[in-house]
């Protein structure tokens, strides 16, 4: 798989902007104390909403939603089209994004001394219809080239099934499933849901998490 796959599974923005809303409540209830892979920000700037992943090892992806669209950014450490092999990104990957889109491959946070950290790379405006991804010669004899098949598996595999396997995996423990669907179903979230996915975690800061994340709750988790 390669990021010209992933553009063509991705869903539209409003889905995707959901689902990354719906994986970092997940992770808020199962892990509200430590480190999380997956985390939703609708505050990153005063125009722009930001999903995010970190896996702990090095590898990342940031999403930023805007009213020009979405961009997606994809760093994959191992990959062997990593920008830190030549000081540059990988020849397509960063080239033909588009103006509206500049500032975020630019972006300090996701940049090491001004080199964009990617190796994969997608985006769509606001009003298109489809993802897109620059004309890439990608390396031979390599099934995951720039990382994009595990990195965004969660964002084209819409299914609770998928999230319930990265986080028993993840967290080595095991995960009810009906709770992660209400959750990716976007309902508000409850005691009972609480206390399925995690009964160790603290209420006050799960709201305070939903709160963050732009997550609704239901009357019985309001302090």
């Amino acid at each position: 798989m390669t990021v010209h796959d992933v553009a063509e599974a991705l869903p539209d923005i409003p889905t995707l902007r959901d689902r990354c809303r719906s994986m970092a409540m997940l992770e808020a209830v199962l892990n509200p104390d430590g480190e999380r892979c997956y985390s939703f920000s609708p505050a990153w700037s005063e125009t722009e909403e930001i999903a995010s992943m970190r896996n702990g090892s090095g590898d990342e992806f940031d999403i930023v939603f805007s009213p020009a669209g979405a961009y997606v950014r994809g760093f994959d450490h191992e990959s062997v089209m990593s920008p830190y092999v030549e000081d540059v990104p990988w020849p397509g990957v960063v080239d033909s994004v588009p103006e509206v889109f500049r500032s975020c491959v630019e972006e300090p946070a996701s940049t090491d001394d001004g080199i964009p950290r990617v190796t994969a790379c997608l985006w769509r405006e606001a009003g298109s219809g489809r993802w897109e991804a620059g004309e890439i010669d990608f390396p031979e004899d390599t099934p995951d080239p720039d990382g994009s098949g595990w990195l965004f598996r969660l964002l084209v595999d819409p299914s609770p099934e998928a999230f319930r396997e990265f986080a028993e995996d993840y967290y080595e423990l095991r995960v009810d499933i009906d709770a992660v669907r209400h959750v990716y179903a976007l309902r508000p979230l409850t005691r009972d849901v609480v206390r399925a996915l995690n009964d160790q975690a603290p209420l006050t800061e799960v709201t305070t998490a939903a709160a963050a994340i732009g997550y609704a709750v239901a009357p019985d988790l309001v302090p």
